[in-house]
């Protein structure tokens, strides 16, 4: 079996994520790795305890083969669940969706039991290659994910460019200058740059409707900070389906609902507000905690305080449903928060009831929402709320996980 080790990188990093995606074996952020290894040697790579062993003694090989056949029957036993629906013990259904890296993953969401993709990141139609993708040739993608996934429900995140995510055809075709961010986290990124240059996102708009044709879709914007953002790319959207409907295409009698992510303290502590101009929310645990906290989640250096379970983290994902609950508007999670077992009672206790994971966790996850009971979860959010201490949060987090 294959497996990838790194010295740099975190563990909810880009690269991280599609990995886990794809069920590769990984651990990143292996300080000292290459100094150790040597060229033809054999190594251990544990993934789930975030362990790199090389060399191993006979004895070592045989424990890890073992892991490997431990973990191929939890896979089976977990496989079991595809059909059953996620519902709590005390009869409170929650969805299950999935997050799309690469096309290639549409299988592995089929057979995962997740009920459609709550997070299509588009990024993947616009690296690694020369051009930019046309209208017709992102719609063809589009239409394909919306198909694969037979009248569940698709949600696309138009282009997140920036950050860690370096996209070379934006540069070369034209479509944006050369990125001269020193830091592009913190610069055009996300919403801010796709209205600035508008012709990129009415082309993946225009793509977007047309694949709506196909089955329920869903439009989300990254990176958003404030209600301007949303009022400008609304109307830019309504302006895209009036330019098509005059071309003859078809579309939905009713527009696919517009949402966006809250993924920065500033969407979060605005949520009132922007539950007026959007029709739904979703909460990129992954960059919330990254800005919430001033630390990298693709950097080995910030490992120790990068923690999507910080208190500050905790209450603005809480503020952020109790904002969507009272404007009526759904809100799920879809970073790594949501996609380890251990957090969902917690976040089944401040309010969540919808969830988009890497495809490999669905069945984990939908384990631990069928053996929840949700008074139980209410009483244990109140006493993690009450936490200041990010250490005591992961303790009780951990002592509760092992009692269930």
């Amino acid at each position: 079996m294959a497996g990838v080790a790194t010295e740099e990188g975190g563990a909810d990093g880009h690269t991280a994520i599609m990995l886990r995606a794809l069920g590769i074996p990984t651990v990143l952020g292996a300080m000292g790795l290459t100094a150790h290894m040597r060229a033809g040697g054999l190594a251990v790579i544990d993934g789930s305890a975030g362990l790199v062993i090389l060399d191993p003694t006979p004895a070592t090989v045989i424990q890890a083969r073992r892991g490997v056949l431990a973990f191929a029957r939890r896979r089976q036993r977990w496989g079991r669940l595809r059909r059953l629906p996620a519902v709590t013990l005390c009869g409170t259904p929650v969805e299950l969706q999935a997050n799309l890296e690469i096309p290639a993953e549409l299988p592995l969401i089929a057979q995962s039991g997740a009920h459609g993709v709550g997070l299509l990141r588009s990024e993947f139609l616009f690296m690694n290659r020369d051009e930019l993708p046309d209208e017709d040739a992102q719609a063809e993608i589009y239409t394909t994910a919306v198909e694969a996934m037979a009248g569940d429900p698709v949600t696309i995140r138009v282009l997140d460019w920036g950050g860690e995510k370096e996209i070379e055809a934006l540069s070369s075709a034209g479509a944006v200058p050369d990125a001269a961010d020193s830091n592009p986290a913190l610069g055009m990124r996300g919403i801010r740059m796709l209205l600035r240059y508008p012709a990129l996102l009415e082309t993946q708009l225009a793509a977007i409707l047309r694949s709506a044709t196909a089955g329920p879709v869903r439009v989300m914007l990254p990176m958003v900070t404030n209600v301007a953002e949303v009022l400008q790319a609304r109307a830019i959207y309504h302006r895209v389906a009036d330019r098509l409907r005059s071309r003859g295409m078809k579309l939905p009698e009713v527009l696919p609902p517009l949402g966006v992510m809250i993924e920065v303290p500033a969407a979060a502590l605005c949520a009132d507000a922007l539950a007026r101009v959007a029709d739904f929310f979703a909460i990129g645990s992954n960059d919330l905690t990254m800005y919430t906290l001033a630390a990298d989640r693709a950097e080995s250096s910030a490992t120790d305080i990068y923690n999507s379970l910080h208190p500050a983290v905790l209450r603005l994902v809480r503020m952020t449903v109790i904002e969507a609950n009272r404007a009526g508007i759904s809100v799920s999670v879809c970073g790594e928060m949501a996609a380890h077992a251990r957090n969902i009672p917690l976040l089944l206790g401040l309010g969540l009831r919808s969830f988009s994971i890497v495809a490999t966790a669905v069945p984990r996850v939908k384990q631990a929402v069928r053996t929840a009971n949700i008074a139980e979860c209410d009483a244990f959010a109140t006493e993690i709320m009450a936490q200041s201490d990010p250490d005591a949060v992961t303790r009780l987090i951990t002592a509760h996980h092992a009692r269930l």
